[in-house]
């Protein structure tokens, strides 16, 4: 079955990863096209399925990167708007099991400025799910106008919220207080055991999944790094395992994750509306699926999602080697 469209709509950052340089003076950066948003739509893209990007994309040296790596993804840009503003900058360091801690250079940049306007003429009529999350949700001037958005193409489409929570840009209180509004308007949240701590400090992953569905999610879904993920569909959990593989750095996983969650639901046919035909086993397949695709995430530089060929490659080898270990 050919999957639906998704449409995700949030922003693209510069990530800008620290190198090696000439002399003790000088700072070496690696610059790749990244943010929350846009790496789950190059995910999708790459896993087939077709994905519209709604972004402000700068006319900078940096929005000129991001068009080319989105377009040569397979990213469909044609709902995204040319934006005066300059590009967000994040500079990323890395620590000794590839995790990032990021600084962020993001003052008036492009990604924030949306209007109602700019989103009043996008067709949703053949976008099956809407996905965003991240700054975009919370950076003023524009979160507003995006959850209006989101509100707007609820009664048409499945929504899917990420919040990638970024304390050093925005204080976690203030995703604290839209929590409870974007579970409102979500069917699907997922988000990182990081983000659960900094949402809900102290709370056990079940509880918080119950406090969410009491919100109004109906899928909640945590990732949990190398102990894989937990899901909850109305209250009913399910726990996946990691897929082992050697970790360059974790730069994207989720938003991998969250791709490969959506892809795989919308090529069953699950996705559009609000979930009703979705069944626990359904949630099982998804998360099993969307590990794989972070794994391959995780297994290179930066945020480089796989492309369905090196997916089917991946799981092909994953169970030859399976079928050898059971016959030694």
């Amino acid at each position: 079955m050919t999957p639906p469209q998704i449409t995700v709509l949030g922003e693209c950052v510069a990530d800008a990863f620290t190198e090696p340089a000439g002399t003790r003076n000088e700072l070496a950066l690696r610059v790749l096209p990244g943010g929350g948003p846009a790496n789950t739509a190059v995910a999708l893209a790459r896993l087939a399925t077709p994905a519209r990007f709604l972004a402000r994309l700068s006319g900078d040296v940096f929005g000129r990167l991001f068009r080319a790596h989105l377009e040569a993804s397979g990213v469909d840009l044609s709902y995204a708007v040319e934006a005066a503003e300059p590009s967000t900058l994040a500079v990323a360091e890395l620590d000794t099991k590839g995790q990032a801690t990021f600084s962020f250079h993001a003052q008036a940049t492009a990604d924030w400025q949306w209007t109602s306007a700019e989103l009043a003429g996008v067709d949703l009529a053949d976008t099956a799910c809407v996905h965003t999350g991240s700054l975009a949700l919370v950076k003023e001037p524009g979160a507003v106008v995006v959850e209006d958005f989101l509100a707007a193409a609820g009664p048409r489409a499945t929504i899917s919220i990420d919040p990638n929570v970024r304390p050093l840009l925005v204080h976690p209180e203030v995703y604290r207080a839209r929590l409870a509004h974007w579970c409102g308007l979500a069917d699907v949240l997922r988000l990182s055991e990081d983000d659960l701590e900094l949402l809900l400090p102290g709370t056990p992953p079940e509880q918080a999944c119950d406090t969410w569905h009491a919100a109004g999610a109906r899928l909640v879904v945590i990732t949990r790094g190398a102990d894989g993920a937990l899901a909850s569909l109305d209250g009913e959990r399910v726990q996946v395992p990691a897929v082992a593989t050697q970790v360059v750095d974790t730069v994207g996983a989720g938003d991998s994750f969250t791709a490969g969650l959506l892809h795989h639901l919308g090529t069953r046919g699950l996705l559009g509306g609000r979930l009703t035909d979705l069944r626990i086993g359904d949630v099982e397949a998804a998360c099993l699926f969307a590990t794989q695709v972070a794994a391959l995430t995780c297994s290179v530089a930066g945020p480089n999602p796989p492309w369905e060929s090196q997916l089917a490659r991946f799981a092909t080898e994953k169970t030859v080697a399976q079928h050898l270990d059971s016959t030694h």
